[in-house]
């Protein structure tokens, strides 16, 4: 079945489709109250999630449909040593549908392999997060009225920040859209998404380590929080955790109509006295996600009944290969083999399909 585990897998055309319907739902909740009914929602949540699991529960509820799952990996037989493989094998014969998030990357790809239901990717590990990147996108739409002619603002772990690098790779097929990466040097954005996101689309990106300087350009604020769970060393994370706080003083420093995003949980990134400020838009993004998701669901479950496929991966297969990154799903099932895509055929530099680590061939 046709799956969603990278925000690419859809064109500019069919992301559009799924925020007009997102905004139709908004405006006529009554007329998809059923839209899902006898349909069931497996919520596979391997790491701790409060709003995205929660509002794919939400979001099937008021389709009408069922939800069933777990929030915990301690609660499944993953804990005996279950594959994700095999789970998603498994879950497939009791529903029709399937969201999951794992903290391994390429986790919800190894399992749209192996499930005969749709598989939406609710984040995997530091890779990629895609219908938080439908979210943003919506509320961007909603709150500004475009996605073309922005400069947008990415603030704190641009390193380990999925959701970073899904909606950098959704902006960069918009028109005119600069992007200012405002970090650490420590938690800079990975190379991979500058050079072959950004750069290969022509966009225009800055990179600074002042948030004060960079206010008065940005249409919109991406505040990101510094992720302890993403550190292997919690020296290091206790370092850098206090990087940016955005308060009121900065905020003075903005535009008048600035959006101001987070995709939530803060930690103390944002003054809670921001919040008052009505260009502060974290939690009408959290209830957009809402929307978008049921818009999601529909989507799949329609192609689903179509019998639409995934397509087949251009991949190049090297036996002597392996990825070497321990936040790759390769890493805990050792039956997958290791799949590469080409990069840079004259350099000899290769991609793992998972996690999206580079491999250099000699």
């Amino acid at each position: 079945m046709r799956s969603l585990i990278d925000i690419t897998d859809f064109s500019v055309e069919e992301v559009n489709e799924l925020l007009d319907t997102a905004c139709d739902i908004v405006a006529n909740p009554e007329k998809y109250s059923e839209a899902c009914k006898g349909k069931k929602l497996a919520t596979l949540f391997f790491e701790p999630s409060t709003r995205t699991r929660l509002s794919f529960t939400a979001a099937m509820m008021e389709l009408g449909g069922n939800v069933l799952g777990f929030d915990s990996a301690s609660n499944t037989s993953a804990s005996k040593g279950e594959s994700v493989y095999d789970t998603a094998k498994m879950v497939s014969c009791y529903a029709d549908i399937i969201a999951m998030r794992h903290p391994k990357e390429g986790a919800p790809y190894v399992a749209a392999r192996s499930a005969s239901i749709p598989v939406i990717n609710a984040g995997d590990g530091g890779h990629c997060h895609p219908t938080q990147t439908l979210a943003d996108l919506l509320t961007i739409y909603r709150e500004l009225g475009r996605l073309e002619n922005l400069t947008v603002g990415f603030c704190g772990d641009l390193k380990y920040g999925r959701t970073v690098h899904s909606l950098i790779s959704a902006l960069a097929r918009y028109k005119n859209v600069k992007i200012v990466l405002i970090s650490p040097e420590e938690l800079a954005l990975p190379k991979y998404v500058k050079y072959e996101v950004m750069e290969k689309n022509g966009m225009d990106y800055v990179e600074t380590t002042s948030l004060e300087d960079s206010m008065p350009e940005l249409d919109v604020l991406y505040m990101t929080r510094i992720q302890q769970e993403r550190f292997d060393n919690f020296d290091e994370y206790e370092r850098l955790k206090d990087s940016y706080v955005l308060d009121v003083d900065k905020m003075k420093l903005a535009k008048e109509k600035m959006l101001v995003l987070h995709p939530l949980p803060r930690v103390n990134e944002i003054s809670v006295k921001v919040d008052a400020d009505p260009r502060a838009g974290y939690f009408r993004q959290a209830l957009n996600a809402k929307y978008v998701r049921m818009a999601l669901i529909m989507k799949l479950l329609k192609e689903a009944a179509e019998g639409r496929q995934m397509p087949e991966p251009v991949d190049v297969v090297f036996d002597e290969l392996h990825c070497d990154n321990p936040r790759c799903i390769t890493s805990t099932e050792q039956e997958i083999v290791h799949t590469f895509k080409c990069v840079s055929p004259e350099n000899g530099v290769y991609r793992c399909i998972y996690c999206e680590a580079k491999k250099i061939k000699n």
